[in-house]
């Protein structure tokens, strides 16, 4: 039995854009006490104080548009991710990339897991600023690091996340950045080795404030970065650089990168998928390429191995590229 299997995940649709609503839930305060309560959003005619309905109707438009999610253009979760990474980087919607991530370990309702994001912005209290968000997913919400297995891959996959309140630093970044835009809050991420950080603020790097979603989503200046930074690595290599913003495609890198490397310690096969869609995002670096295609073949798949390094020779150096086509020679020698 594999990983994937002793999971044993509950049963959900194999119809990822399905036109099921999802739950939300709406939290209001009254004279005496603080209510809490499950509703459906459709057709319900009880009053939403704090999440109204218009409000919520506006989200899930935007959010729709926004990701022309339909039955059709999902049922191949890697097509979908490859025609998702192709745009603009500034069109990549992070989202629905991040949830074609899991789909290719387990059966996900893409629509329903986006629906899900729009419910939890939409109990955001209004005009909220980014503190405020941090408070409501990590302290109200309950989302939290998994520190007990860091290395579970569930961790990696965002519907898990969603539904457990558990995961890693850049999971746990990317619902704050999610639920963020969707409440209009500028918000980046932040790639800081070791540790994935969120950024607001759109100024200089001393002028901004940043978020550690993986604890409790604690405030930090620029300084407290650096000393996260020092307790993982030490007390040198810190660059100002680590604190910069990046974009969709780099998130979606490492948290294939990730799982990656959780598969190869838990489930080595498994390891295959990830690099496949690591190695199809537009601006990975040669080195990383390389890298991917190398354990590509040390898991058996040596011809599509010698495939990406052939490709790669194309683009490297005179020096490099006659190593790497030694080194595809090579592994199409092995498939013989």
């Amino acid at each position: 039995m594999t990983y994937a299997q002793a999971r044993q995940r509950p049963t959900r649709s194999t119809r990822w854009c399905s036109v099921r609503k999802p739950v939300a839930r709406c939290t209001w305060s009254t004279a005496d006490a603080s209510v809490s309560s499950n509703f459906a959003c459709a057709g319900t005619s009880s009053t939403e104080p704090h999440c109204d309905r218009a409000r919520r109707e506006r989200l899930r438009a935007a959010s729709a548009t926004a990701r022309e999610c339909t039955v059709g253009a999902v049922e191949d979760p890697s097509r979908r991710f490859v025609e998702l990474i192709a745009r603009p980087e500034a069109d990549v919607p992070l989202d629905e990339a991040a949830l074609l991530i899991a789909a290719h370990d387990h059966s996900v309702d893409i629509s329903a897991e986006l629906g899900f994001l729009d419910d939890l912005a939409a109990q955001v209290p209004r005009d909220a600023d980014a503190s405020e968000l941090a408070r409501f997913l990590f302290v109200d919400e309950r989302f939290a690091g998994n520190s007990i297995d860091y290395e579970d891959p569930r961790n990696s996959y965002l519907d898990d996340v969603l539904h457990r309140r558990l995961g890693i630093p850049i999971t746990l970044s990317v619902v704050m950045l999610e639920v963020g835009r969707r409440c209009g809050l500028a918000l980046d991420g932040v790639g800081m080795p070791g540790h994935f950080l969120v950024r607001a603020g759109r100024g200089r790097t001393n002028d901004a404030g940043y978020f550690d979603p993986y604890h409790g989503g604690e405030p930090l200046d620029a300084e407290g970065c650096r000393e996260r930074f020092v307790q993982l690595h030490g007390s040198t290599g810190f660059r100002d650089s680590y604190l910069d913003p990046v974009g969709s495609r780099a998130i979606l890198t490492r948290m294939l990168a990730n799982l990656t490397r959780t598969f190869l310690r838990r489930e080595p096969r498994s390891a295959i998928w990830a690099l496949r869609l690591r190695l199809r995002i537009p601006g990975v670096a040669l080195a990383e390429r390389r890298e991917a295609s190398t354990l590509l073949g040390a898991l058996g798949r040596f011809d599509e191995a010698a495939d990406e390094l052939q490709r790669l020779a194309g683009e490297g150096s005179f020096a490099e590229s006659e190593e790497l086509r030694q080194a595809a020679a090579h592994l199409r020698g092995r498939a013989n």
